[in-house]
């Protein structure tokens, strides 16, 4: 699987030549997550290409660690699934995260922004229950982003997954939040919480008082928000 070999009997060694490759612990991060889909995974690895992302998958199933398997319905799509040796990674991905959450300066990680990916994990953490029973459309605007990654719409219906587009859907918007990349981004490692961003105008919400007064229920926060952090 990798391009080359530590020599090494150390279970360690053997683990790391499967897993250390680039972008196979990242790819990992987003089976673990939930995503099956090809083209669920590049949204979750923006910035791999597809030709990586194939190897990469290849180079899992060949280690036993995910299955291909064809998509219920679909005669020619395919899904990958984890496999119990790929399930059985998912502690191990979740102690890197808060590792690097409680160890990483959170003003290095700042230095790496990606709309794409921030508005990926949102919209897989979003908790319908404090919202209307019926559609609604939030649309965040990052004022600092380029016009092709400026706007984004988190469209949420009662019984379906939340879906994230990056071309207006088209439906009226309940909500409409304006700020900056890195300050959604800070709301979002539980660095800054939404009241303070607001209270500095580092945040701007209009529309629905309702959607605007439960954000932070149905926002929610990454994973890794709360884990004790042992950097400034």
């Amino acid at each position: 699987m990798t391009e080359g070999s530590y020599k090494q009997f150390c279970p360690v060694a053997m683990a790391a030549e499967i897993l250390c490759t680039r972008w196979t612990v990242v790819l990992l991060r987003e089976l673990i997550a939930g995503s099956t889909r090809f083209n669920e995974l590049r949204r979750g690895v923006p910035r791999m290409s597809p030709a990586l992302l194939t190897k990469r998958l290849r180079d899992l199933e060949d280690a036993g660690v995910l299955e291909r398997v064809r998509r219920p319905g679909d005669g020619e799509g395919h899904e990958y699934r984890l496999t119990a040796a790929g399930r059985d990674l998912k502690p191990v991905i979740e102690a890197m995260g808060i590792w690097g959450q409680r160890w990483v300066e959170s003003e290095a990680s700042l230095q790496k922004l990606d709309p794409q990916l921030l508005m990926w994990d949102m919209r897989r953490n979003i908790d319908p229950t404090p919202m209307p029973q019926r559609r609604s459309t939030i649309e965040v605007s990052f004022s600092d982003q380029p016009a092709a990654r400026r706007d984004w719409w988190l469209v949420v219906e009662p019984g379906a997954a939340v879906d994230l587009c990056s071309v207006d859907p088209g439906f009226e918007v309940d909500l409409y939040v304006a700020t900056d990349l890195r300050t959604m981004t800070e709301i979002w490692m539980g660095y800054k919480t939404a009241a303070a961003a607001k209270d500095s105008g580092q945040m701007v919400l209009t529309g629905s008082r309702a959607l605007e007064d439960a954000l932070q229920k149905w926002l929610r926060l990454s994973p890794f928000a709360k884990v004790e952090r042992m950097v400034a």
